[in-house]
């Protein structure tokens, strides 16, 4: 984005399609040039203060064209759902990538700034799949250098948000409520519009940089009270009895039943209600850890809001142009690394070891250039070509971008890729396929290389662990740091 000699910063904002990203954008705007990043942003239309641009986050070099220009940068990006036709990973592992693309594609531009919303961390070691996984993302996002300012929020009253939706699903399609332990939990719930703002002043403001401030409403409620609150709001009477066991494993399955919110959404919400998140002093700020909106007034304003929200004609201008589909392929698995062993080797090394570990089946070919190409053993022609990106490849991560083989699909796409990246403070790495289209029958695929790879990547991951046990650096397939 040029910004034609004015003095306003430029903000670059991604999830602006969803529902808290668009109605930032509205604040923002007004004291900010908005580059308005969207997976469809080249079908949106650009206004005086905001350019719409197609971004996809799990591609670094959209990620860094995203943010070319930007002084500061909002990430409101949470992989919680699938991304692809097939999407065999895990949420957190997923938002390892997005991150990390991020935080890279900012140091890159000059970033200033990052803000980040997350979600109110309890202090305790063991934490849930989606807490620990909003803290994974914090860390990653201030690995490079860029200032990161985090706002985490008590449970987002919306109607359109992630939780209060649940809950008043809940509440008006249960007659008789189940309360398991975990509902007597405390958590200060934070109505949309304070969130927003604390965003809002957080962009910008060089006096929170390098912070975590800790933001919810009025009061500290449990569950169960949220509930009877929302049933007071919608005028239903509030029947329940309590059962003296944690049932977060079984609670998930009922949710989801009752709720009809995909499995994805739900199960890491839940395995996170059995902890307390209360706002901690430490990540106390004035003005913005304060919210003065009761809940029972974010419950009502949430929705009335829903009820405008189902109107045709509401419906008919707010709908979003959606992607093509495609029979696309993302799978990403998180993997150990040995001691003093970096992201290059061990993609080197797994060429290596698929041939020595899968004989008589498997075999490969590796060229000087560390282009690999795969066979079945049986077969002349190679099933698939992995060209090695040279000049997109560090030593933390290798990058391959499959370009042929019979086992895929390159006339329709040349983005599929192969990826060994490591984890920024930590001894472990993701390996992740992006953008696959295979080229037998989808059906074929799915229940056959599908798995199968899934079984490559379950014996890999068994055999660096057994390396780290074994600390065996001079074994016969294990490859000096570097090496092809």
């Amino acid at each position: 984005m040029e910004t034609k000699k004015k003095n306003r910063p430029v903000v670059a904002l991604t999830g602006t399609s969803g529902y808290i990203g668009s109605h930032l954008l509205d604040k923002l705007k007004e004291r900010f040039d908005i580059i308005a990043l969207s997976r469809s942003g080249d079908k949106r239309e650009n206004t005086e203060h905001v350019t719409w641009q197609s971004c996809d986050l799990f591609s670094q070099i959209d990620t860094e064209k995203g943010l070319h220009g930007a002084d500061i940068a909002v990430y409101l990006v949470h992989s919680i759902r699938p991304s692809a036709k097939l999407t065999q990973a895990r949420f957190e592992d997923m938002d390892v990538i997005l991150a990390d693309n991020f935080a890279q594609a900012a140091k890159k531009n000059g970033v200033k700034q990052i803000v980040y919303l997350s979600g109110i961390i309890p202090p305790e070691e063991k934490l849930s799949r989606h807490l620990r996984s909003r803290l994974e993302v914090e860390k990653i996002l201030g690995s490079y250098g860029v200032p990161v300012t985090t706002v985490r929020a008590g449970l987002i009253v919306g109607p359109k948000g992630s939780s209060f939706p649940i809950a008043e699903k809940l509440v008006k399609r249960l007659p008789v409520m189940i309360l398991p332990s975990w509902t007597r939990t405390k958590t200060p719930p934070i109505a949309l519009a304070v969130v927003l703002t604390a965003l809002q002043k957080s962009v910008g403001n060089h006096d929170v940089a390098s912070k975590a401030i800790d933001v919810g409403g009025p009061e500290v409620m449990t569950y169960q009270e949220m509930l009877k609150h929302i049933a007071h709001v919608t005028g239903k009477k509030f029947r329940s009895f309590h059962i003296p066991f944690p049932t977060v494993r079984l609670s998930r399955l009922w949710v989801k039943l009752i709720s009809g919110i995909p499995k994805e959404t739900v199960y890491p919400l839940i395995e996170s209600l059995s902890h307390p998140m209360v706002a901690q002093p430490s990540h106390y700020v004035e003005v913005y850890s304060d919210g003065k909106i009761s809940f029972e007034e974010a419950a009502r304003a949430a929705l009335e809001e829903e009820q405008q929200n189902k109107g045709p004609k509401h419906s008919k201008n707010t709908k979003l142009p959606s992607l093509p589909s495609r029979q696309d392929v993302r799978s990403v698995q998180r993997m150990p690394l040995p001691d003093f062993k970096d992201a290059d080797w061990a993609a080197k090394h797994y060429m290596s070891w698929l041939s020595e570990s899968l004989w008589p089946f498997v075999r490969t070919e590796v060229d000087e250039n560390h282009n690999c190409k795969i066979y079945l053993t049986f077969m002349k022609k190679s099933i698939l070509i992995l060209s090695y990106a040279k000049e997109r490849s560090t030593s933390r991560c290798a990058l391959y971008y499959i370009t042929g083989g019979l086992f895929a699909n390159v006339k329709e796409t040349q983005n599929g890729r192969i990826e060994f990246r490591q984890i920024p403070g930590k001894e472990e790495m993701i390996v992740a396929i992006h953008e696959y289209l295979p080229s037998l029958p989808w059906i074929v695929y799915k229940y056959t290389q599908a798995p199968i790879h899934m079984l490559v990547m379950f014996l890999y991951r068994i055999h660096l662990k057994r390396l780290i046990r074994n600390k065996q650096p001079n074994s016969r397939i294990t490859l000096e740091k570097g090496s092809p």
